[in-house]
């Protein structure tokens, strides 16, 4: 199966959006730059909200990711994901943050593969605060394998 193909199997739905304020994912040359996304939850890590939830939200973050590189690029396939940068509501003593990540991660590796075009380098950090308190916000860089 496609990485498209796969992406619409795990049930992510896929629709143009209207353009707003800001640009979710720019091309440059053969690169794919996405904005940073913010998960729907609220919260922060170490404090109220689990790594178990925080993994939510980095998969959340990731169907939103996939979703602006579709909407800018049209399809999924002939992509490699290359760079991931992800960042984590957290306390000063949380450091958890990689473990957090990998719910986004996990959701590349299954639609990429694992050891072929999902596999990305990463930081994963943690951040005092994210704008409108998400729990986890994500950005990633895509290449076009033409």
């Amino acid at each position: 199966m496609t990485p498209q193909q796969i992406a619409e199997s795990v049930g992510v739905k896929f629709e143009k959006v209207a353009p707003g304020y800001l640009n979710l994912c720019v091309r440059t040359g053969n690169l794919l730059i996405t904005s940073g996304h913010v998960s729907d939850m609220k919260g922060k890590l170490g404090a109220g909200v689990t790594v178990e939830q925080g993994q939510a939200a980095a998969r959340e973050c990731a169907i939103k990711i996939l979703r602006s590189v579709w909407d800018a690029h049209g399809t999924l396939d002939n992509l490699r994901c290359l760079k991931v940068l992800g960042c984590v509501n957290s306390t000063l003593e949380f450091t958890d943050q990689h473990l957090v990540i990998n719910g986004f991660s996990d959701v590349i590796h299954q639609v990429f593969g694992k050891q072929t075009h999902g596999f990305h380098a990463r930081s994963a950090l943690g951040f005092a605060a994210l704008p409108t308190n998400a729990a986890v916000e994500v950005e990633a860089i895509f290449e076009i394998m033409e």
